[in-house]
This record gives structure tokens, C-alpha cells and sequence, in this order.
């Protein structure tokens, strides 16, 4: 998505109502269970396991929930063994989505996300079948204020080893390789600039614009998508979505 969009959706995140965030929570929780059984507790050396908990603590996750979904994967704790899974298909309009997954049940989240493919309008394909429309990337999200300088922003992000920056009117979007992603994040911060996302994400190479009765339908479908509790990230090339 581009800055403006994603800007958008992280401010639509952070308001959501108490049940969307109890659902937001458990996704967090596989997310943290799953980088735990990969990498091991210690965040100094996973960072998948220090992602998650970065995004627990923009989401407002309360620090227990944090520590007890740790615990739990660390084997401390009675857990559910989680799998990942990607998806791959064709919104309305051509337009790409990807859909990532954690699960305990393949063969529910399998229908599960077929349906709602089918049900507005896109089909489910095989893997490979978009993925080489996007390449994973570190997206960074800064929120302009009053205070915000666009020149501070650019040079040291650039020197820091980003890839790209955008700038619309609320946010920058900084875009870094996942090897330098760190690095980037670490120079901002050490900087004392209040960073509003940080997350490594899949970025297509080009967008589709859809007309307003195909975006309605797809945004639906998006939507739809994100409520499904197996469904951890969604990724798509839809510009005005």
C-alpha cells in the first residue's frame, strides 16, 4: 500500500472497538508464540519475536498478555501448535492478494479464506501465482506534527541505509531491505523521532486503481479477510483501498 493508505490503516487499527482488539490480540499472540518456538525467547536475537512485540505494544496489548503468550511458547505454559500458511489469489479488478496465516487447522483456514475469495468476487490460486508482483521490504511509519522536519527525515534515513522514503501529507513511509531494516529503525529512533509502524512487509512493484463499485466489493472482501482469527497479514496492490 502506498505511505498515504497504510497511514490510514494504522490510525484505523488503533480505534478499533474492544472486540476488533480482542481479535487483534489474538493474532498477536500467535504471532509471538510462533517467532518464540522458531527463535527462542530472547528478543536481542529474534527478530521476528521482537516485531511481534513491537506490534503487541502499538496495538496497546497489555504487557501480560505479552509475557503470558511467551511463556506459553517457551513450554512454561499449556500451548496450541501453530503452522504458517500462505495464500495467494486474484481480487475483483485483477488485483493481487496475498493472505498469511497462523493455524491450527488447515483445512478450516483453507475454506475459510476460499469462500470469501469466491464470495466477493476473486478466486484463490496457486502459490507463486502473485507473489513475484511484491518483494519484502521494511516499511517505517512517521506521523507528521508541527515539529516534523522533512530534510532531518530524508538524511537520516538515507544514511541509514533506506531504499526509499514517501512523503504525503500526514506521514513518511520509509522502505528499507530486510537486512537493513534494523539499522534504518535504530538510527531513527536514536534520533528521538517517534516512529508510528515498523514492520517488515511485502511491497508490490506496481498498483491497480479500482473504480468505486469494484473497490467497495474488494474492500469488503479485505475486510472480511481481517476478521478471520487464522489470519495474521494481508498484503494486496490495490492503491485507493
Amino acid at each position: 500500500m502506498s505511505g498515504h493508505s497504510k497511514w490510514h490503516n494504522i490510525q484505523a487499527r488503533k480505534g478499533k472497538s474492544d472486540a476488533q482488539r480482542g481479535k487483534i490480540f489474538t493474532k498477536i499472540g500467535r504471532e509471538i508464540a510462533v517467532s518464540v518456538k522458531e527463535g527462542g525467547a530472547d528478543m536481542a536475537t529474534n527478530n521476528r519475536l521482537r516485531l511481534a512485540v513491537q506490534k503487541a505494544k502499538e496495538n496497546n496489548m497489555p504487557n501480560d498478555n505479552i509475557t503470558k503468550a511467551i511463556k506459553k511458547a517457551s513450554g512454561e505454559i499449556n500451548s496450541v501448535n501453530y503452522e504458517s500458511i500462505t495464500y495467494e489469489g486474484y481480487g475483483n479488478g485483477g488485483s493481487a492478494v496475498i493472505v498469511e496465516c497462523l493455524t491450527d487447522n488447515k483445512n478450516r483456514t483453507a475454506g475459510d479464506v476460499r469462500h470469501l475469495f469466491d464470495k466477493f468476487g476473486g478466486s484463490l490460486g496457486a502459490n507463486g501465482c502473485v507473489s513475484y508482483l511484491f518483494k519484502r521490504k521494511g516499511t517505517i511509519m512517521i506521523e507528521k506534527t508541527a515539529q516534523t522536519d522533512s530534510d532531518t527525515i530524508f538524511m537520516l534515513a538515507l544514511e541509514a541505509g533506506a531504499e526509499d522514503i514517501e512523503e504525503d501529507e500526514e506521514s513518511f513511509a520509509i522502505y528499507t531491505t530486510p537486512e537493513k531494516f534494523n539499522e534504518v529503525v535504530n538510527s531513527l529512533e536514536t534520533s528521538e523521532l517517534l516512529l508510528a509502524s515498523k514492520q517488515i512487509d511485502l511491497v508490490p512493484d506496481l498498483y491497480v486503481e479500482l473504480d468505486e463499485k469494484k473497490q467497495e466489493l474488494f474492500q469488503k472482501m479485505i475486510d472480511n479477510l481481517e476478521d478471520l482469527d487464522d489470519v495474521q497479514e494481508i498484503y494486496h496492490n490495490v492503491s485507493n483501498v
